[in-house]
């Protein structure tokens, strides 16, 4: 067992459903080690900043169901400099913390990664991102969550799509990544799904809803992720009413709506499990390490595998997308 007694949790970049129950995961599952838990406000920043508040049992009663982070969250520039990273080096030693634990993405695990080469600290990871992006684990914190929202936005949109006989463009978040498009475009009956994993070839879109679409349909929902290559909603829907006019075309932007709301009961479950074996990882005396699950099973990651192995999309659903789709 690592000499531990006091640790530190934070939540960086951007917000998803289930931060909360991770927090209090890592905050309950720390006092049970007889650790003194520490939460950091504002990410990164907040350990530049000074931003620590001494956490109790009580301090995480009644979050397991909220959205967003109680701890805040925020993207630093500060911490990409080393000057910054020092600096929250020294605030660590300065409250006399052993380890942390942070919750986030990409970005936020590439920070860790960084850090713990310069200053050999012990950290690790729980992803936390409804973009679902990140190697070693199947699900990310807030993905579910993300994926049944847009699934009850795509429901609510048909209704009026076919009341007025329109065809609907809708944008979803996953920044470069198409999962949360895939699945719920499948979940929601989508007419087509674009993602930017596969090459979007206009015509081809044009083809379908001038053959198959027109002659069976009068009414659609055509799914979007934000990183396709033809640039977003607007421009898909732009380039498919030059070249079918007679269209009533419409765009919505689900934007950080897919981000808020109560956490779904497999995001609360996945951020406790997670926010609880990371805990136990540092007291073990692991570091360096992302928490995910695969195939229903604990895995850990190193930070630098986690951020630059890519995730491939899956291509047997994609497929399937496609035929359920005609």
């Amino acid at each position: 067992m690592n000499d531990i007694k006091k640790i530190g949790v934070l939540t960086s970049g951007g917000d998803s459903p289930g931060m909360n129950a991770c927090i209090r995961a890592v905050v309950r599952t720390g006092i049970h080690h007889g650790f003194e838990v520490f939460g950091i406000k504002r990410g990164y920043n907040g350990l530049i900043h000074d931003e620590f508040v001494k956490l109790e049992s009580h301090s995480v009663s009644n979050i397991i169901q909220r959205g967003g982070t109680i701890l805040k969250t925020a993207r630093s520039m500060e911490f990409m400099e080393y000057e910054g990273r020092k600096q929250a080096y020294k605030n660590l030693k300065k409250h006399g913390l052993d380890g942390l634990v942070v919750i986030g993405g990409n970005g936020t695990f590439t920070g860790a990664d960084i850090f713990i080469h310069e200053f050999d600290f012990p950290i690790m990871g729980t992803p936390g991102t409804i973009d679902n992006d990140l190697y070693g684990t199947d699900m990310t914190i807030g993905y579910d969550t993300a994926l049944n929202t847009v699934m009850e936005a795509v429901d609510k949109i048909r209704d009026t799509a076919d009341s007025h006989n329109r065809l609907f463009f809708i944008e979803v978040m996953g920044r470069d990544a198409g999962f949360i498009a895939l699945r719920s475009g499948i979940a929601g009956g989508a007419e087509d799904i674009l993602i930017p994993e596969t090459v979007t070839y206009i015509e081809d879109l044009i083809t379908m809803l001038e053959t198959g679409f027109r002659k069976n349909k009068q009414s659609g929902i055509i799914i979007v992720a934000e990183g396709e290559e033809l640039g977003g909603a607007f421009e898909v829907a732009k380039k498919v009413k030059e070249k079918l006019p007679d269209y009533d075309t419409r765009v919505t932007i689900l934007g950080h709506i897919q981000r808020g709301g109560s956490p779904s009961s497999y995001d609360r479950i996945l951020a406790s499990t997670l926010g609880y074996v990371a805990v136990n990882a540092l007291a073990e005396g692991r570091r360096g390490e992302m928490v995910g699950m695969v195939n229903k099973e604990v895995a850990y990651t190193p930070f630098e595998k986690a951020i630059k192995h890519h995730k491939d999309i899956n291509q047997e659903m994609l497929k399937m997308a496609r035929v359920l789709s005609s």
